[in-house]
């Protein structure tokens, strides 16, 4: 059973059967159906079933005489607006025919890796002689745990000197990417200051009124994540199957912006814009084409 499906309010399936009977109802009756060929050649289909708004689930595999053979499916939650416009190249994964998108985002520091929602778009363009490049990304994600944190008070000075720190490391850390070596000793002093700033701070303080962001890879898996961060906007979404509902969180976690969908019941506090989302991600994402 896929973990993630309580995210989309799936969160009471008793076991096994109950999800191959769910799986089976997605084969035979499907909202969407999507078919092309992967890189050996073989054909490859998505069957979509949407459960609410912007959530569902997949089923991939592929058709042997025409017949539908089920490859692996996984629960999706479609995102809004642009989260990055950085370059993102795809890659297949290596247990399954699925794909992920990786790209150099300076702003969480980290390589950003996320399951890719539009694998049959992109095999299209695979196969076109003119093979376009993404030009930018919507990033979403789905969680099993979290909780809603109070915001660090920050008057206006603050927050003026905290978004030019942003934009003089974002500036450096491109720079370090391109061998610049200057740039390389500038972020490792100031790694180093920060580290004794906190060892400093912690003695006294939480460590959650000290960082108010944060964005770093979780377990054995590229594209989950630890985060906390900024909750923007809110609003609640209903699986229309199970009637269950999850919330679905516009968050600025290291200034990059996301929305992340999270069963009522599995979000620990009342989410409002100011307060912070604390959690375990799934990171998804769809790329676009320019036309």
């Amino acid at each position: 059973m896929h973990n993630y499906l309580r995210s989309i309010g799936f969160r009471y399936l008793k076991n096994a059967n109950e999800v191959r009977k769910l799986i089976h109802g997605i084969i035979e009756h499907p909202d969407q159906k999507l078919v092309t060929e992967d890189e050996m050649g073989n054909v490859f289909a998505e069957l979509r079933k949407n459960y609410g708004e912007y959530i569902g689930i997949a089923v991939c595999g592929g058709y042997i005489e025409d017949e539908f053979q089920m490859d692996y499916y996984y629960p999706y939650f479609i995102g809004s607006g642009v989260s990055t416009e950085e370059r993102v190249d795809i890659a297949k994964r290596y247990d399954r025919n699925a794909y992920a998108g990786i790209c150099d985002e300076m702003r969480v520091g980290v390589t950003l890796i996320f399951y890719l929602q539009n694998a049959v778009e992109y095999l299209q363009e695979y196969h076109l002689k003119n093979k376009r490049i993404p030009a930018n990304s919507t990033i979403s994600a789905l969680s099993t745990e979290g909780n809603v944190v109070l915001p660090v008070y920050k008057n206006e000075s603050q927050i003026k000197s905290g978004e030019k720190y942003s934009m003089n490391r974002n500036h450096l850390m491109a720079a370090a990417r391109d061998g610049d070596e200057d740039a390389m000793e500038s972020l490792t002093l100031e790694d180093i200051d920060t580290y004794s700033m906190i060892s400093r701070r912690i003695m006294t303080e939480d460590i959650l009124s000290i960082v108010d962001t944060y964005f770093m890879p979780y377990g054995i898996e590229s594209d989950q994540y630890s985060i906390m961060g900024e909750i923007l906007d809110y609003y609640t979404i209903e699986n229309k199957e199970t009637k269950e509902k999850s919330y679905v969180l516009t968050v600025d976690s290291n200034h990059l912006i996301f929305d992340v969908c999270i069963n009522q019941e599995d979000l620990v506090g009342e989410p409002a814009p100011g307060r912070r989302f604390k959690g375990i991600i799934w990171m998804q994402g769809k790329v676009h084409y320019n036309m």
